[in-house]
């Protein structure tokens, strides 16, 4: 990583290499738990004797609140010491976790997810934002990968760890085990972390704030509830609909405002423009299948929920592995060779999902599964850094927060919308009840079939991500050499 001497905003000298590691070890215990329970649903809902859709909340809540805190995070970063906000949002984290271990019901185990939320909301952010910050500009790449294994394995992992966990210990030990990482993280920040981003006094629009929370919690809440009641339910369409008017007055609020909760004027430069779509389009296209294969594997070929998360950790693996080497890549070749490839990738290992029936072998899925995290990897970091390039310094940290606030919308909506597929094609294509006494066999085999239908449309959603996300990287700058943007490029922006 180069040199390892580099000055803080006191002008004192500080390792940078051991700073990274502090905030790659910190943020990777909390991304994690974005997926760590959802192979341990069945035993917590055995454990508090709770519903599937009650037990859901775990996962909905956290990212609900998750999605929220993003942008506040802008603000967060531009007016609190990165030292003390690594350490607030750390030990936020911890208390949250500690909550968990010690639940003795529901309630309280769900207050400490939110509570972490609170946590990874914050700290995600700033990963990427001091990553950015510490390194010149021709480093980047390098830094950002990363920042990839951390954003990119961590949550990819946690359905493997969480079932290996659930059949070898409880699941208290899924928060136990973070507990004194976190713990040593927090005290070590304490000597390595430092303050290294520019911040000034900003008074908190109040009236930003809570659009922001209303807007995308209510947007969020909408399109994560699709799977379960369907693109027509009132709950759905209602929320939704809050969701969407209460971002339009918050964005509205932001682009007349001198100094912005959360500049969205950042849109204002192509390149970063075209990077966030392609970014969000990706995770679309990953997040997605991330949920449809495991689904497939359980339901079809008939495995455990731990199982089906070990399919998949071949592909996380490739992930973590990739990360740091295309970001390296990116500094000598730039973000469009990569990402165009990447795409080809993600799409050519997508496709082969089509056809697949109750027998394919699970050798098959593991390769394909990789060959997409591959081409994902090849173009998630390479892509966000590309249009963080193209900002001035002092708008870095609301690029970070609204590229993470648009991918985690993208996420949901991808979901949303490959469920919602899946289930409507499978209902459809389902032989008539009468069928099931007159010839069950037949029945039999045809609701194989059906189910098989969904997951075949599903994945030709994903192909349609994929196939869109292609097009628009070869939108991408094709020069490897870095521009950034100066202060007047991007009209009011936040210089002080």
């Amino acid at each position: 990583m180069g040199n390892a001497a580099s000055l803080d905003t006191n002008g004192k000298p500080y390792n940078r290499n051991l700073l990274v590691v502090l905030l790659l070890i910190g943020t990777f215990c909390t991304v994690l738990n974005q997926t760590i329970l959802s192979t341990a649903f069945p035993t917590l809902m055995k454990a508090f004797d709770v519903s599937t859709s009650t037990v859901q909340w775990l996962t909905t809540g956290f990212l609900l609140v998750n999605g929220i805190m993003i942008p506040i995070s802008a603000w967060l970063l531009n007016t609190i010491s990165s030292k003390v906000l690594y350490i607030s949002a750390m030990t936020t984290f911890l208390v949250g976790t500690i909550t968990c271990w010690a639940a003795v019901s529901f309630p309280m185990l769900l207050a400490g997810r939110l509570i972490q939320a609170v946590g990874v909301g914050v700290s995600m952010p700033l990963l990427q934002t001091m990553m950015l910050t510490i390194f010149p500009a021709n480093k980047r790449g390098t830094a950002m990968g990363l920042a990839g294994i951390v954003i990119g394995l961590a949550p990819a992992i946690g359905p493997t760890l969480s079932g290996w966990v659930i059949d070898n210990w409880t699941w208290r030990d899924l928060f136990g085990m973070i507990i004194p990482i976190v713990a040593v993280v927090i005290l070590a920040s304490f000597w390595l972390m430092r303050s290294v981003l520019e911040t000034h006094k900003e008074p908190l629009d109040v009236l930003s704030a809570i659009l922001s929370t209303i807007g995308f919690g209510s947007m969020l809440y909408g399109f994560s509830s699709v799977g379960d009641d369907g693109w027509g339910s009132v709950k759905v369409l209602s929320t939704l609909i809050i969701g969407f008017i209460f971002v339009g007055l918050f964005i509205w609020r932001q682009l007349v405002m001198d100094d912005p909760f959360l500049n969205f004027r950042v849109y204002k430069s192509k390149q970063f423009t075209i990077a966030a779509i392609l970014s969000s389009v990706v995770n679309m296209a990953m997040v997605g299948v991330e949920m449809v294969i495991p689904l497939y594997l359980q339901m079809v070929k008939g495995m455990s929920a731990f199982h089906s998360g070990l399919t998949l950790l071949a592909g996380a693996l490739m992930m973590g592995i990739m990360s740091p080497i295309t970001g390296r890549a990116f500094d000598r070749f730039g973000a469009k060779r990569l990402a165009t490839m990447g795409m080809f990738l993600l799409t050519v290992g997508t496709l082969p999902f089509v056809w697949i029936t109750k027998d394919t072998s699970t050798l098959y899925i593991v390769i394909l599964y990789a060959i997409r995290m591959f081409g994902i990897a090849m173009v998630m970091m390479p892509a966000t850094t590309a249009g963080m390039n193209a900002l001035p310094m002092n708008m870095l940290s609301h690029g970070t927060a609204v590229n993470n606030t648009q991918r985690q919308v993208a996420s949901s909506v991808g979901t949303a919308i490959m469920v919602s597929v899946l289930t409507n094609v499978t209902k459809n294509s389902m032989p008539a009840k009468h069928v099931l006494t007159t010839d069950p066999l037949s029945y039999a085999s045809r609701a194989i079939n059906a189910t098989l239908n969904g997951y075949h449309a599903a994945f030709w959603i994903a192909i349609g991500f994929s196939v869109i996300a292609l097009f628009v990287a070869f939108q991408l700058k094709g020069s490897h050499s870095v521009h950034m943007a100066d202060e007047d490029s991007i009209k009011g922006g936040a210089a002080k």
